[in-house]
Formats: structure tokens, sequence, C-alpha cells
């Protein structure tokens, strides 16, 4: 029997990523673009895990199914930790990968290639009908000077991996081996197999 399981978001980047690194579970999963007229989260938590766990409680509680959310932000050694929880909209409301890639360089304009370092972390919260679990992903990194790559999304062509390539310069498939969210969802495939054979035990 497979299990239906909502991945609370509207982005099909993510949930494609997502949907790969699930492959072979017995779950069916689903996106909020599944579920229209739900009203988006309101992500006000001081930390990725409050706002993934935010997520995962309210998509569960709206639709009754096992829900899985996540919150990812980017850490910048140069901007004391920022943009954090703000990641998503640091460039303001309704800023776009492009313009997040954008302010990202200007603020990071004239900083020395020693000082550049960053990184991902991507926190995943499962909520299933009694309990709730976090698991989470990081991958270190660094700024570079001009965007690159025209794969991936998000800050993808702005942070790159210790070989020098950007995170929009690899496949998918090679980032699903390396990133801080396919670090996490590897986790969470591992916690969801244990839950799943338990139930049928």
């Amino acid at each position: 029997m497979r299990r239906r399981l909502v991945v609370a978001s509207r982005s099909p980047d993510k949930f494609r990523e997502i949907q790969a690194k699930l492959e072979g579970l017995p779950v069916e999963l689903l996106s909020l673009a599944d579920f229209g007229s739900l009203p988006p989260t309101v992500e006000d938590a001081p930390d990725l895990m409050g706002n993934a766990v935010k997520k995962a409680v309210e998509c569960h509680r709206a639709t009754g199914l096992w829900a899985m959310a996540d919150d990812t932000g980017l850490e910048v050694d140069a901007l004391n930790g920022a943009p954090g929880v703000y990641t998503a909209r640091f460039a303001g409301e309704g800023a776009t990968y492009a313009s997040n890639c954008a302010k990202m360089l200007d603020e990071m304009r004239g900083v020395p290639g020693d000082k550049r370092g960053a990184a991902f972390k991507t926190v995943i919260a499962l909520k299933t009908d009694d309990g709730c679990y976090c698991v989470e992903g990081k991958l270190d990194g660094r700024i570079c000077e001009t965007a690159r790559g025209s794969e991936g999304f998000g800050y993808d062509p702005v942070f790159e991996i210790v070989d020098g390539r950007t995170l929009a310069e690899i496949s998918l498939i090679e980032k699903n081996g390396l990133s801080h969210r396919a670090q996490a969802v590897g986790k969470m495939r591992n916690l969801l197999d244990f839950l799943l054979r338990k139930e049928i035990a």
C-alpha cells in the first residue's frame, strides 16, 4: 500500500529534486499545487527548524495526510550569517531567483576570496499522525564573484562548491548526491523507510 505524502511546497523545482531522491519508496507524493485552496504558511519563526515544523504541521492539519516541509537558508560569513531565514526574500518581497543572486553579488562586492565562505542549510520536518520529526543537511562553499551556470535554481549560480564549480554548473543527478537538500532528503528517506516498515510490521 502506498502512503500519500504531501510535500508542503508549490515549487516545481524543489518537488522534482525531492521526488528523485525518494524514488522507490512506497509513497505517492503530492505537492501544495494539488491543493489549490490552501493558504500559504506565514514563515515567521526565528530559525529554519521552526519554519519547517510550522509548515509541516499546518499542511498535515489542512490535508489530513503526512506532510513534509523544508526550510533552507544560505548563511554567509561576511554577512554575519545573513540572509539565513530571509534567504528566499533577501531582495525584498516578491524577490526572484535573479534578484536574490544580484543582491548577493552586490552585497559581496569587494569582499576578498578568503572571506567569502558560506553554507547552505536545509531542515526538513515530517508531520505524521502521531509525531513530528526533523533532519538537517549542510553544504559548505563560498560566494563566487560572478554568477555562472544555467542548471539548478535559487542561489545555485553564485554558490561555489569545493571543486570550484557552482551548483548551477553541475547536473541534477550530481547535485542530488551532494547538496544540503539532498543530504537532508537522504536522511528523511531513511526515516520514512523506517516509519513505513514499522507501520506494516
